[in-house]
């Protein structure tokens, strides 16, 4: 078999079995949407939880009719694609076969239209509560009707015909990142297109091909260029963090139970070499942009971005770019200019659970399983206990700057590529942090209004905030509070307690993966 019959074979593999997913959701969504609608509420919050059934959701959340017209759509869809139905529409009015085809191109408009509507209809409901309240019903009929119209546009382009699998699959999160797996598999053996390109014209460029595979062996990645560790500046270490290698569980235990002094609460604390063998250090190389590509569908899929030095700065903001775009624009570009704007941060997002194939790069640190104290000084700061700790992702280039702030949990912040420099303050030095209140309706009680850059000298000050003879009496005493400081190189660990308050600053390009935990 010859390479361009191997490169078919593989793309119509993946393409069958992309047309069988899309179909089996849609089977999926008109089967749940075909019994009666919820007169009266569902039992106590079902509408709320995933083991309530989908047109209890549906109706009791959005209205039987919403239900009913998402039940219609996916009965459309497969009344256009399913091949059986296709064969016998096909073997009873095969004299019409012309003007069938026009009426289909026309559903198919009108089928992308009211899915639209369904999306929009659904979407508004997201700013009308705080996404932790929003109905689960709405999310479902916004991520079914996306599902629908994904399957859609597919599907247009599809000559192919499998039959619809059997197996059911919940829809969601599951079904989106199998999608993304399947459709890799067409696209990248059958795509001769560049990669992560950005849609808005002004901002293309050629960039190389990078061939996808499923191929993650360690030597695929060895020779090829790593992040630069290029460092624009470089902050002092006065107070450094106490420095430890691998420890065991009981040990940190003891730890976080032996505060140093009345107002620290537990102490900060650097591990070194206890990620050392996760694949993200070793086979897998988050420090390499080829691999990163690979695992974000050539650089395609999109993600939020902060725009700015700090998001306390005047003029920052968020966007959503594609991967690779992001890394074209602002990681491989340093900049040695002092423009603010010039700076994006992947900051604070759940990557590892829009993208499962790096979460496969890590391991939950053991240590998350212990028992940390409670806040030391201010009670109401405790949360309720997590399930499974938190992971966020913190991905940029030289000069990224999270403020001076605290988190609600205990938190273990991994440093995967290049170096952070991390001052730390201790809970009982809370009224020396200047904390923010409300801004702009939003609650900034856990940022604090010093910035430790400015402060230093590191930083200009913002045109905005000049000093006035009394700002500059509390530099003053800000200067003289105790702190901590480190630098995080790659495969250190920091363990940042609950209450303290910390200042993290980028040196170079860096990955890091903090891991929150009660």
């Amino acid at each position: 078999m010859d390479m361009s019959m191997k490169a078919y074979t593989g793309t119509s593999r993946y393409h069958d079995n992309l047309k069988a997913h899309c179909l089996s959701a849609a089977e999926g969504i008109r089967l749940e949407c075909c019994g009666g609608g919820a007169s009266s509420p569902p039992p106590a919050k079902a509408e709320q939880t995933e083991h309530a059934s989908s047109m209890d959701r549906l109706s009791y959340c959005c209205g039987e009719p919403l239900a009913q017209l998402l039940r219609r759509q996916a009965e459309i869809l497969l009344s256009l694609y399913d091949d059986d139905q296709q064969g016998q529409q096909q073997q009873q009015q095969q004299q019409q076969q012309i003007q069938e085809e026009n009426r289909d191109e026309k559903q198919k408009l009108l089928l992308v239209k009211r899915l639209d509507d369904l999306m929009s209809m659904a979407y508004s409901k997201f700013y009308a509560y705080l996404f932790k309240d929003l109905p689960v019903g709405w999310r479902q009929l916004y991520t079914d009707a996306a599902i629908l119209k994904f399957a859609v546009l597919f599907l247009s382009r599809s000559s192919r015909s499998p039959g619809v699998g059997d197996d059911e699959m919940r829809r969601g999160r599951r079904w989106i990142d199998e999608t993304f797996t399947l459709l890799e598999g067409v696209w990248g053996t059958a795509s001769d297109d560049s990669v992560g390109e950005n849609e808005d014209s002004n901002h293309e460029r050629p960039v190389k091909k990078m061939r996808l595979s499923n191929n993650s062996r360690g030597s695929r990645w060895q020779d090829t260029p790593s992040f630069s560790t290029t460092e624009l500046f470089t902050a002092p270490v006065k107070y450094p963090v106490r420095r430890t290698g691998t420890i065991p569980l009981d040990e940190f235990q003891a730890h976080m139970a032996r505060p140093p002094s009345k107002g620290w609460g537990s102490e900060p604390l650097v591990i070194s070499g206890m990620v050392d063998e996760w694949p993200a250090r070793t086979t897998h190389p988050w420090a390499k942009p080829a691999y990163l590509l690979s695992r974000t569908f050539g650089g395609r899929r999109l993600v939020p971005v902060e725009i700015g030095r700090s998001y306390v700065d005047e003029g920052w903001g968020q966007k959503i770019i594609p991967f690779g775009y992001f890394l074209r624009e602002y990681i491989d570009n340093l900049s040695t200019s002092s423009d603010k704007q010039s700076i994006a941060y992947l900051a604070q997002h759940q990557l590892l659970t829009q993208l499962p194939g790096l979460r496969n790069d890590l391991l939950i640190p053991d240590l998350c399983y212990t028992v940390p104290p409670k806040h030391p000084t201010d009670p109401t700061q405790d949360q309720a206990e997590l399930d499974s700790p938190q992971l966020n992702a913190w991905f940029g280039p030289p000069g990224t700057i999270t403020p001076l702030h605290t988190d609600p949990y205990h938190n273990l912040l991994v440093q995967v590529v290049g170096r952070k420099y991390v001052r730390l303050y201790a809970p009982g030095e809370t009224a020396s942090m200047r904390p923010r209140g409300k801004e702009g309706g939003v609650e900034m009680g856990n940022t604090s209004l010093v910035d430790v850059g400015v402060i230093e000298g590191w930083d200009l000050p913002p045109p905005e905030s000049e000093s006035s003879s009394n700002e500059g009496c509390w530099e003053e005493e800000f200067r003289k509070v105790p702190y901590l400081d480190c630098i995080l190189e790659p495969g250190d660990t920091l363990y940042i307690p609950i209450g303290w308050w910390h200042y993290v600053r980028g040196l170079s390009v860096s990955f890091s993966v903090s891991f929150w935990w009660n």
